[in-house]
């Protein structure tokens, strides 16, 4: 397996976790959405400003998945307020897990996993939750594989295109 570290990411980082950002979602989603709606959430999604606002936000965190100096992949997690559905104090979400598809199998993702369930316990969590796409049938095995079970479901808004989401949870 190769050398993969994870770290945090700062504000210095902005162009990279954008870059990052749109690429990973971008490898992720465009097979099964239109052009149209791909373009206006990887613009709106990962503008500058909003990414600005993300990493100033106390309540939300960012870390890269780096190999041999390359950024892989990144996650992000939501705490309180800043959690996009529950905003429950006792919660942690993880609203972002994504690797590139050439990493996909090395690890990487669970790296940023592992990653999650650390700074979920050093913040007093009593479980992990995030939503994931019905129709993103590897994400929901690598979820249920590390002991997340199904509680609710979610619309995900992706340019015109109201799709649903699985919301999943593991308790700490």
């Amino acid at each position: 397996m190769e050398n993969i570290n994870i770290n945090k990411v700062t504000s210095e980082d902005l162009d990279q976790l954008q870059i990052i950002g749109r690429k990973t979602f971008g490898e992720t989603f465009s097979e099964s959405n239109t052009a149209e709606n791909m373009a206006k959430y990887l613009e709106e999604g990962f503008s500058k400003e909003k990414l600005i606002a993300e990493l100033n936000d106390s309540d939300s965190v960012f870390y890269f998945a780096v190999c041999e100096n390359n950024t892989i992949g990144y996650l992000k997690m939501n705490f309180g307020k800043s959690q996009t559905e529950l905003k429950d104090g006792k919660g942690a979400e993880i609203e972002r897990i994504y690797v590139l598809k050439e990493f996909h199998g090395r690890k990487a993702g669970q790296k940023l996993y592992e990653k999650a369930l650390e700074i979920a316990a050093e913040s007093n969590s009593d479980y992990v939750w995030l939503g994931v796409w019905e129709k993103n049938p590897r994400a929901i095995s690598f979820y249920k594989k590390n002991g997340f079970a199904e509680f609710d479901r979610h619309v995900f808004v992706l340019g015109d295109d109201a799709q649903t989401d699985i919301m999943m949870k593991k308790l700490l």
